[in-house]
């Protein structure tokens, strides 16, 4: 696949999710984030006013995360904390499913889960799978549940469990869910070469921590 580094970094959340970030590293990221025109920067919750402001006047929004990382809080603080995210300026959410309910198979409660974050809100809801704690048939399950509760795009991973994208992972998840849905990738992506490969997958969006490392790529090109 070949494409700008103007088209490219339109494809990336650019990601500040480590607990340890300082608040002068959050606003650098956020600055660094909107110069590149990046599709949103991906914060934790109590960054989101911080992001807000900086992005403020650029094409770059606010993203942040819900019942994250292990996607075992309770459906209704999941929701509550969706509400509020969404209330503080972040237009999308990447929320984790409860993996445990989906690994019993207690559907209904993986679907009711994800509904309640949905309907929380107008903003745009991407549903983290891990998708390296499940089986390829566990993977296919989730992306129905996904698409059936009302969500938007289905993605691999948040990054802070044992495994993250993989091209097969993607070609399986696009496979899965109609084409109304829409595919993140992310989890230890690090070159542009993978980049590509995933866009080329399928992806829609990419999560990136080392955007600046990508990016660079372009300058040896």
């Amino acid at each position: 696949m070949t494409m700008t580094k103007e088209e490219f970094v339109r494809y990336i959340d650019h990601s500040l999710l480590k607990p340890q970030l300082t608040v002068e590293e959050i606003t650098q990221g956020c600055e660094f984030a909107k110069a590149e025109n990046c599709a949103t920067v991906c914060v934790n919750p109590t960054s989101i006013l911080l992001a807000e402001g900086i992005l403020a006047g650029g094409n770059t929004k606010v993203c942040s995360v819900i019942g994250f990382p292990s996607g075992t809080h309770t459906s209704y603080i999941k929701a509550q904390e969706a509400a509020e995210a969404y209330k503080l300026g972040a237009s999308e959410l990447d929320m984790v499913i409860n993996v445990g309910a989906l690994k019993s198979k207690q559907y209904a409660i993986v679907e009711q889960d994800i509904a309640e974050v949905v309907q929380a809100t107008p903003a745009i809801v991407k549903v983290i799978l891990e998708t390296c704690f499940l089986t390829d048939e566990e993977k296919v399950t989730a992306c129905k549940l996904v698409e059936a509760a009302g969500a938007h795009y289905v993605k691999t991973s948040t990054g802070f469990a044992s495994g993250g994208a993989t091209l097969a992972d993607i070609r399986l998840m696009k496979q899965s869910v109609s084409s109304h849905m829409k595919v993140k990738a992310a989890g230890g992506i690090r070159t542009l070469k993978m980049s590509l490969e995933l866009l080329e997958a399928g992806c829609d969006r990419l999560g990136i921590s080392a955007t600046q490392q990508v990016l660079d790529e372009f300058k040896e090109k």
